[in-house]
């Protein structure tokens, strides 16, 4: 390692750089790190810095620059305990976006990192990945402006066809695979944070504000509604040797919210609405994982088991799910079972007594 010389270098001159000659005599300019960040007027609302990018613009369309006080807010589409979500209409064109508030106070230091993270967000654009176009800091608030979907969310679905299920597992699988391959875990899969819009289009919603923004929101196990869908090694850190895989965690959360589609209610045995916490945990952590019911055809409830491991390293990737028979062959109808189907995967193991 090299020694820090930084109490040796001069101060550097107004302006936040420094200068110095390298050994061809040419002058060099540094950025200085230690110099406090310009203290912000909370009373108005601005658009964070991130760099402009041509995925910003809605699809199809021109790029459109936002101005917060050119957005009027409609009616209030969602709450939840780290924000509200408001449908809210940009004057100028006509546009309809969902504006996320986001509570509590932000420091500096949290600031910046949001502004760090949000530019991996604003580079995301996959049409099964809610697209986040802005954002925005209002007295203090955080307010993200996100890509409006009217059909809401599929919380509370029953979708008992399976060539429909197939249709809507493969949407969240290629999103899914797109956020994975880009190194980015959701944490929070569940059929609230799954969203359609008027063209039947399913998209994944806060694959990163819920994540980027955790020092200012309770923990993601802060209410029984998502822990329901957390996997067991994440639950409980002494399975798996303490070690979580988020990839393989996604795949659980993934299959928990499928299965639940397809029988029209949570496939744990278990009441959420209750707030059982310690019944919950022990349903997921203690008990064999759910399967889909014998009335099911062979590829879906393959397709579950492959979620639904209890050990992560046996759970398919959200790539290797879109080649699964159930999604390739899109559900339903007459059976399309690979001959080698079950050789993919042993059954999940007992349970020791």
């Amino acid at each position: 390692m090299r020694p820090n010389n930084m109490s040796q270098m001069p101060p550097p001159p107004p302006g936040g750089v420094a200068a110095r000659k390298d050994p061809s005599g040419k002058t060099r300019r540094r950025p200085d790190l230690s110099l406090p960040l310009p203290r912000r007027d909370t009373s108005l609302a601005v658009p964070l810095p991130l760099p402009p990018g041509p995925s910003s613009a809605p699809s199809g369309s021109e790029a459109v620059m936002i101005n917060f006080s050119e957005l009027e807010r409609a009616n209030r589409i969602g709450s939840g305990a780290g924000g509200t979500v408001y449908k809210v209409i940009h004057k100028p064109t006509g546009r309809l976006y969902a504006l996320k508030v986001i509570y509590g106070n932000h420091d500096e230091s949290t600031r910046h990192q949001i502004c760090r993270e949000i530019q991996i967000l604003r580079d995301v654009d996959n049409p099964n990945v809610v697209k986040c176009h802005d954002m925005f800091d209002h007295n203090g608030e955080i307010q993200v402006l996100l890509e409006f979907m009217g059909g809401g969310s599929l919380e509370g679905k029953h979708i008992a066809n399976e060539k429909s299920l197939s249709d809507l597992a493969r949407q969240i699988l290629t999103g899914l695979a797109y956020l994975h391959k880009r190194h980015i875990v959701h944490r929070d899969i569940k059929p609230l944070n799954l969203l359609i819009n008027a063209r039947n289009q399913v998209k994944i919603a806060d694959f990163g504000v819920s994540r980027i923004l955790a020092q200012t929101m309770d923990p993601c196990n802060s209410s029984v509604g998502t822990i329901a869908y957390m996997s067991p090694e994440r639950i409980n850190t002494d399975l798996n040797q303490g070690r979580y895989d988020g990839y393989a965690g996604d795949i659980w959360s993934l299959g928990v919210s499928i299965l639940e589609f397809y029988m029209g209610r949570f496939p744990f045995n278990v009441q959420r609405a209750q707030g059982d916490w310690a019944s919950l945990m022990w349903a997921i952590c203690m008990s064999q994982p759910p399967e889909a019911p014998p009335t099911a055809s062979r590829d879906f409830r393959h397709f579950i088991a492959c979620c639904l491991q209890r050990e992560p390293n046996r759970r398919m990737s959200a790539q290797q799910l879109l080649q699964h028979p159930f999604i390739s062959g899109n559900g339903g109808g007459p059976p399309q079972v690979h001959q080698n189907l079950h050789t993919l995967l042993p059954p999940p193991r007992p349970l020791p007594s």
